[in-house]
């Protein structure tokens, strides 16, 4: 029985693709290659989904820079390879692209390429699929907080949800591959009263279908929201 859980905000924190590489023999930038051919399923999947509006992924933290130089490198290039190569997909399937968190850091040809596929599919209105890259929920509130002051608005819940990086509504499902159970410093104030779900599978092997059975376990939980 549904207790008529509505999903318009889907968060996804995509863990395991070295572990996967890893069991298979393979080198770790091979499970970065087929996570990002999931991240194409799945948006391709949210994209058909008659509620889903927004799925936002975690797609390289502030953390991550600690990883080796050229493992660090090669998820540049893919990055920006995937974008360019999505754009068929993009504008096939009405999908808007957006990324949050501190891009700066990045190169000028990759802070090119993300600026061109958000301005080429702004108009798209059937998804909006948003990449959080060197992002980190602490470092979002602390930079709202900041442009409140420096706006002179008062910071109350109202205005620090409007001055956050990660636009539309909060977040109603959160969802981890790979068995990890922690949150790793996503979307900390959008995810207040979201639905967890840690699901042991690894994100190279992550599924349309299992996303499926995962929303039909969400549509039959109770959120109360804080109430009884």
């Amino acid at each position: 029985m549904s207790n008529g859980n509505t999903l318009r905000h889907l968060a996804i924190i995509m863990d395991g693709n070295g572990r996967w590489a890893k069991a298979k023999g393979l080198r770790r930038t091979k499970g970065h290659e087929k996570g990002a051919e999931v991240i194409r399923d799945i948006t391709r999947f949210c994209a058909d989904h008659d509620e889903i509006e927004s799925v936002t992924f975690y797609a390289f933290s502030t953390e991550n820079w600690k990883r080796p130089q050229s493992e660090v490198n090669f998820l540049m290039r893919l990055l920006e390879r995937y974008l360019k190569n999505e754009t068929s997909t993009y504008m096939e399937h009405g999908i808007r692209f957006l990324a949050i968190g501190d891009t700066s850091a990045f190169s000028p040809a990759l802070r090119e390429r993300i600026r061109q596929t958000e301005e080429m599919t702004k108009e798209n209105t059937r998804l909006t699929q948003i990449l959080a890259l060197n992002y980190g929920g602490r470092a979002e509130i602390v930079h709202a907080v900041n442009r409140l002051i420096n706006e002179g608005s008062p910071v109350n819940e109202e205005n620090l949800s409007s001055a956050l990086q990660t636009p539309y509504s909060d977040i109603d499902l959160l969802i981890r591959t790979s068995g990890e159970e922690r949150i790793s410093n996503f979307l900390l104030w959008q995810i207040s009263y979201a639905e967890l779900y840690f699901t042991p599978t690894y994100w190279p092997d992550f599924t349309p279908g299992e996303l499926n059975t995962i929303i039909d376990i969400y549509k039959k939980r109770i959120r109360r929201f804080g109430g009884i």
